[in-house]
């Protein structure tokens, strides 16, 4: 009983302090939906209410063609069938509840040019080459000829004395399927996956031609079980695409402060290399967006450190100087502020680098912008939050790219959207300006006509690029237009 007694009263002297928990500092915050520029400085919100009402941004300028000349590469009845679809759909594609109609591409409506395809402009895969390369039985040996087969499609068609913008490849779905993709052992290099897309952009921009790849069931003149998107989405699409693609620029961004330099840094590992890795640069220009592609240096990383690629300090330092250096040659002078985004944190010594390069510059951010599910809102009601809702909780903001569209009334996706969170920033300018920039540069992406995307095109098209740099040749120089990438 004693020693029970003295169990009792050590037990009631011992005392626990109660855990405190800090509580964390929060706000909120709403970006309001820029707009964008057309034809004769007119705005609008959204390209697909834009270009029919005022025309492309290019209109009326020296980057404009009144028509654009076409080159096909592919089988007879491909061929004859790309013909008739990019007939067809020049002259408009009805819409319905869901889908904003397409207003076409002539002189007189929508992208306001005329299409040209010529007999002359035709390089046709006949039956013999296209059962040749099918023979093929080794998957690297297939896909190689194939590739090979193009270059030389692709050589005799700009060589022709005709008048050539765009270069459409068509593909009937047994040759695509066959060849489309590739993987393989390569002693010295490990496990390989070639992509027939990344490697015929590669090839073909070595020809100064922007190409662009349609699957023959894409027309719709085929019997497939293969799902297409509602004809609208896929005019708009392909016909945003191919004006850029020929010089046009289909809307300008605003609210983008001028001589402000916009750099997105990704990584892409070389084909056939097992331990190195190089940076894609994506550089897009204030008054415009438009933007230049660079390939910066190789440099050794092993994937079993676990932690994300990053730049030493002396490479860090030399990206930013190639691309100031870049910049000088295209404007004749420095840009007044420089803001970099990576999808990565910036480690100490990437830090260390692209500030002592940056010295010159009179202001610069560095910005981390990465998707994350960890943290969302909740709104009630069944629609998800609004695109531009922005929240901070302790030193951490989200940012919803994606969301419900009040101008439209809806929330164009299925998914539930997930917001970025900016998770790094060191620099000059406020959060809630840089959000705004945020918000327009996802409007920049001329790979299709939707209002909006979830990433910057900065990081959009960085890695994108990288997808195909990773197909040039050490010895070649890539194109620096994102045409030749898209």
């Amino acid at each position: 009983m004693r020693m029970k007694s003295k169990k009792r009263q050590k037990s009631k002297n011992y005392r626990i302090s109660p855990l405190c928990l800090t509580n964390p500092r929060r706000s909120a915050d709403f970006v309001e939906e820029p707009h964008l520029l057309f034809a004769g400085g007119n705005r609008h919100c959204d390209p697909k209410t834009g270009i029919p009402l005022y025309g492309p941004r290019s209109l009326g300028t020296a980057r404009h063609k009144a028509e654009v000349h076409i080159g096909f590469i592919g089988t007879g009845e491909a061929v004859d069938h790309a013909r008739q679809f990019y007939e067809a759909y020049s002259e408009g594609v009805d819409g319905d509840d869901d889908h904003t109609p397409f207003p076409g591409c002539k002189r007189d409506r929508g992208y306001r040019c005329d299409l040209r395809t010529d007999d002359a402009l035709v390089e046709p895969i006949t039956r013999q080459e296209q059962r040749d390369v099918l023979a093929i039985r080794q998957g690297r040996d297939r896909f190689e000829a194939m590739l090979a087969l193009l270059d030389q499609k692709m050589q005799i068609l700009t060589q022709r004395d005709h008048p050539l913008d765009y270069v459409v490849l068509v593909l009937p779905d047994d040759l695509y399927r066959r060849c489309r993709s590739v993987n393989y052992f390569e002693k010295g290099h490990g496990s390989i996956h070639r992509d027939l897309r990344r490697a015929f952009k590669s090839l073909a921009m070595r020809y100064q031609k922007p190409t662009q790849i349609l699957l023959e069931t894409t027309t719709g003149m085929t019997d497939s079980r293969r799902k297409l998107d509602h004809p609208s989405v896929v005019a708009w699409n392909l016909f945003n695409g191919l004006y850029f693609k020929v010089d046009g620029l289909p809307w300008g961004p605003t609210d983008l402060a001028p001589a402000s330099c916009f750099i997105g840094i990704s990584f892409f590992r070389p084909l056939g290399s097992a331990s190195t890795l190089r940076t894609s640069v994506v550089q897009a220009f204030d008054e415009n967006g438009d933007g230049l592609v660079l390939r910066g240096h190789r440099f050794d990383w092993d994937e079993r450190d676990g932690r994300t690629p990053h730049l030493s300090e002396e490479m860090a330092a030399e990206l930013i100087s190639m691309v100031l250096e870049r910049y000088r040659q295209e404007r004749s002078q420095l840009p007044q502020r420089v803001v970099i985004h990576k999808t990565s944190r910036f480690e100490p010594e990437e830090r260390a680098g692209f500030e002592e390069s940056l010295r010159g510059i009179g202001r610069y951010d560095l910005v981390s912008l990465t998707p994350t599910s960890h943290s969302r809102l909740l709104r009630a009601g069944k629609y998800p939050p609004l695109r531009g809702t922005a929240f901070t909780v302790g030193d951490v903001s989200f940012f919803y790219t994606s969301g419900y569209l009040s101008s439209i009334g809806r929330y164009p996706h299925g998914h539930v959207p997930s917001p970025l969170q900016v998770a790094d920033h060191i620099g000059d300018t406020s959060r809630r300006q840089l959000l705004r920039e945020v918000m327009v540069l996802t409007k920049m992406n001329w790979n299709s006509a939707n209002m909006a995307g979830l990433m910057p095109i900065t990081l959009r098209f960085s890695r994108l690029v990288g997808d195909v740099l990773r197909e040039v040749p050490e010895h070649q120089t890539p194109q620096p237009k994102y045409k030749y990438y898209m």
